[in-house]
């Protein structure tokens, strides 16, 4: 049986790796994000600039979410991004914009070659130890139990007041990447700005009163986007994991950014002290295991103005450690030994399977 399963997996396999190189153009889907219902855009004109000059844009609609996860999908787009056109309106700040952002090409192409490890698979499929990414090219896609790995999956949009935008790039569940910072320009053309509300008007199917209403309803006159600035701060540190429990196994860890970004680490890489320049952690989980029948999953969840404080006090590098109790019931975060203040840590048995669990 495990036999037919095996061949019938590596059947699908094959034919999913055949239709992806039949279509050599990459696919993604679009988000367009806030920080938070009150800082709600609109667009009204949109083009998304691809490589091959494939058509591309945003998904109908209004942003939502949080800060780089609008919760929401469109249809696929097809291309390699690298700008964008946007004409959106801040009813908070009741200013139209326009966003005319060239993307850095080259870093573009190196991404969309690289597919990152979004969990495990059975070690039947894949000999060779787990990468945190690979270049495999575009067309990488999580299918478990046989590929572990994603390509870039979605174009992020995160839209904040002053016309600042960031983007990220997705790669599946786990990994997301800050491409960069744009900075939209205020449309102070009178004859133009009659014409993109009209479209906006139309679009939308928004009458002028129900349009004067909203201006004076949700004016935000004081919107700053300083504290989505202040989150683009980074820090050269690295994640340790430390017990006094000898048996102590590391499998999983995911972490959440406060700039929108997200990290996942697995075996072997979970052990390896890898230093880099990081943006402080909203939340995060890890799982580890000290025996069979002993696995623990622990959150923690931290303020960005007193964690940043610590961090603003270390050196050139730092090692952020998690000191697991020997008896698996908590767990201490502590930058170069120094505590880092957390808002909550907790710790549940857990029983996720990993290749290296203990049997």
């Amino acid at each position: 049986m495990d036999k037919i399963k095996t061949l019938l997996y590596l059947f699908v396999f094959t034919n999913l790796i055949h239709c992806q190189e039949m279509n050599k153009t990459p696919e993604f889907h679009v988000e367009i994000s806030h920080p938070n219902n009150k800082y709600l855009i609109t667009p009204i004109y949109d083009k998304i600039k691809t490589l091959e000059g494939n058509a591309a844009g945003l998904p109908y609609g209004s942003s939502s979410g949080e800060w780089g996860q609008s919760g929401k999908r469109w249809t696929e787009q097809h291309g390699t991004p690298i700008g964008a056109d946007i004409t959106y309106y801040s009813r908070y700040e009741d200013t139209f914009y326009r966003l005319d952002a060239d993307f850095p090409v080259g870093k573009i192409k190196d991404y969309v070659e690289r597919a990152y490890a979004n969990g495990e698979t059975l070690p039947e499929f894949h000999k060779e130890p787990l990468q945190k990414y690979k270049r495999s090219g575009r067309y990488e896609e999580f299918a478990y139990p046989i590929n572990p790995y994603n390509s870039f999956s979605d174009l992020v949009f995160g839209f904040a007041p002053k016309g600042m935008v960031v983007v990220w790039l997705r790669f599946g569940a786990g990994v997301q990447i800050e491409l960069g910072r744009y900075q939209s320009e205020v449309i102070t053309n009178k004859q133009e700005i009659i014409g993109i509300k009209e479209k906006y008007l139309k679009t939308y199917r928004i009458s002028q009163e129900r349009f004067l209403e909203a201006k004076k309803e949700l004016a935000i006159p004081d919107a700053s986007p300083q504290e989505w600035d202040n989150y683009r701060a980074r820090y050269n540190y690295a994640a340790v994991f430390t017990s006094e429990n000898r048996g102590l196994r590391l499998f999983r860890m995911w972490m959440d950014f406060f700039n929108g970004e997200e990290e996942v680490f697995y075996r072997p890489w979970i052990n390896e002290a890898s230093y880099e320049k990081r943006a402080i952690p909203k939340e995060l989980n890890f799982t580890w295991e000290t025996g069979k029948d002993q696995q623990y999953t622990g959150y923690a969840y931290f303020n960005w103005e007193k964690t940043n404080g610590v961090f603003k006090k270390m050196g050139n590098q730092a090692k952020l450690e998690f000191k697991i109790a020997s008896d698996n019931s908590s767990f201490e975060v502590l930058l170069d030994n120094y505590p880092v203040p957390t808002d909550s840590i907790r710790v549940f048995k857990t029983s996720d399977k990993f290749n290296d669990s203990y049997k």
